[in-house]
């Protein structure tokens, strides 16, 4: 069993509304030194897989198909690892 962390963000080019709602709330509760916010999500997946080799392409597979919009959104697989 193995469990890979995900994360999904989009893509620079990309307009991030909630992420400017965010920088602006900061600001106005004075943390003025924040220079932008991104919004993005983690995803936890968790298979089996015969070894993290494997594990870690089906989670890539899983992204390129459905986790992630390669359109707007890029992916990174964070870590892949043993369970239990």
């Amino acid at each position: 069993m193995f469990r890979a962390r995900v994360y999904v963000t989009l893509k620079a080019s990309v307009l991030d509304p909630q992420g400017g709602a965010v920088e602006r709330a900061l600001h106005a509760l004075g943390y003025e030194e924040v220079r932008g916010v991104r919004i993005g999500k983690a995803i936890d997946v968790t298979l089996e897989a015969p070894d993290e080799k494997s594990a870690r392409e089906r989670v890539e597979a899983m992204c390129r198909e459905l986790l992630a919009n390669p359109v707007m959104e890029t992916f990174q697989i964070e870590a892949v690892e043993a369970e239990g």
